[in-house]
């Protein structure tokens, strides 16, 4: 407590607060990144997997999966899991081959994939697990835990550079088209 009293009577901040949020920071960032992933992802994959499954005649299958029962339809999450861990697998075994490159294209390509199927199948069961106060309740926490992290990325400097950029870079590409028309 000594250490307190001295950081602030000398008008500084305790370094216990400089390594929390440092700490802080080295797991935010990341997972907001995977967030904004799954964010930016799971609407146009849900939807490019809606599609799909039209073009394939597979309606009849979505029409089960959206009268499955509540526990029913939760159990139906882990097949995506089950499914996919040999793929990752695989591509844990290319990178340790020396294949690193073909292995992250396989571990990129099962996220996608993945996020897809999981999108899909959250946006038909989501009516059937909201009947369970329990899902309920934590996909509440969840959704405000999400929000606020993606608030907090999103008021980052390095977020606020990222969108100045991505808008100089816009401009830039329609002046070129524009001059090609």
């Amino acid at each position: 407590m000594k250490h307190r009293r001295e950081s602030s009577e000398l008008g500084g901040r305790p370094s216990t607060s400089r390594w929390s949020r440092l700490l802080r920071a080295s797991w935010q960032w990341p997972l907001a990144l995977l967030i904004l992933f799954e964010e930016w992802g799971w609407e146009p994959l849900q939807r490019a997997l809606a599609w799909l499954g039209e073009k394939l005649g597979l309606t009849a299958v979505a029409d089960w999966i959206r009268r499955l029962p509540p526990y029913a339809a939760l159990a139906l999450f882990a097949v995506p899991a089950l499914a996919l861990l040999p793929i990752k697998l695989l591509a844990l075994w290319l990178i340790g081959q020396g294949r690193a490159l073909l292995g992250a294209m396989v571990i990129l390509a099962t996220k996608v994939i993945g996020t897809a199927i999981v999108a899909r199948l959250f946006t038909l069961t989501q009516p059937a697990l909201m009947r369970l106060a329990w899902f309920a309740r934590l996909y509440a926490r969840w959704r405000a835990w999400k929000e606020s992290l993606l608030a907090w990325a999103r008021a980052s400097a390095a977020w606020q550079a990222a969108r100045l950029w991505r808008r100089r870079v816009r401009m830039q590409w329609r002046r070129w088209r524009g001059s090609w028309s």
